[in-house]
């Protein structure tokens, strides 16, 4: 087995990085359920920006639909078969200042409810022996299942807010194992590369889409 995958990147548009293994292992502070090696991307405006923060948004919990990512096409980063697509988890509100750390406290009661709990709604992809896993993803917009063969750039669903998430984003981890508890973390790249954390990218549009959306 490969001892690490390369992917491109599930999205296009403008993303914030976040939570990179490029600047520490593991990358999300632990290795339960073979997070270490794990990546958050956020959605943002041509501007490099997320949801404008107001007095509100540092007191109270916002509607995700604020934020730009939030139902923005997530795809398939490589060939495979769908082996997990999990589609029921409620989004719930983005959480910013005051409202964040309250949210905080509540972490320890997902991480014991376990995976999906954690996860949200998911589509996992195996390829080659390693599963790929895309998280955080808009109730009711995954649009494959389990058993499909997928295209690299084949949309899975839409970005949302499901899960251990305190505003829109898709989390991507790559693991050995179809059992998430007993998988060990496999290290990942895309195109080549590991972004670093705050580190703006911008995947641009394939010709033949930008082609159909003028002539549509």
């Amino acid at each position: 087995m490969s001892t690490s995958i390369d992917l491109a990147y599930p999205f296009t548009g403008r993303w914030l990085i976040q939570n990179s293994p490029a600047n520490r292992v593991p990358s999300h502070g632990t290795r339960v359920l073979a997070t270490s090696f794990a990546i958050d991307f956020v959605a943002v405006t041509d501007t490099g920006r997320t949801a404008p923060i107001t007095l509100n948004s540092l007191l109270r919990p916002e509607p995700a639909d604020r934020f730009p990512g939030f139902d923005r096409p997530i795809l398939a980063p490589i060939k495979g078969i769908v082996t997990a697509a999990h589609d029921s988890e409620p989004d719930h509100p983005a959480h910013r200042g005051l409202p964040s750390i309250r949210y905080a406290l509540t972490q320890r009661r997902r991480a014991a409810a376990g995976w999906v709990a954690l996860a949200g709604n998911h589509v996992m992809i195996e390829s080659g022996g390693i599963i790929v896993a895309l998280c955080h993803l808009r109730q009711g917009s995954i649009n494959v299942h389990t058993g499909q063969q997928v295209q690299a750039g084949d949309v899975l669903g839409g970005c949302g807010n499901s899960g251990n998430s305190t505003e829109p984003h898709v989390h991507v981890q790559a693991i050995d194992n179809r059992d998430i508890e007993r998988a060990n973390a496999v290290p990942l790249t895309f195109d080549g590369a590991l972004p670093v954390n705050g580190e703006v990218i911008h995947v641009p549009e394939p010709h033949n889409q930008v082609d159909q959306n003028r002539s549509g």
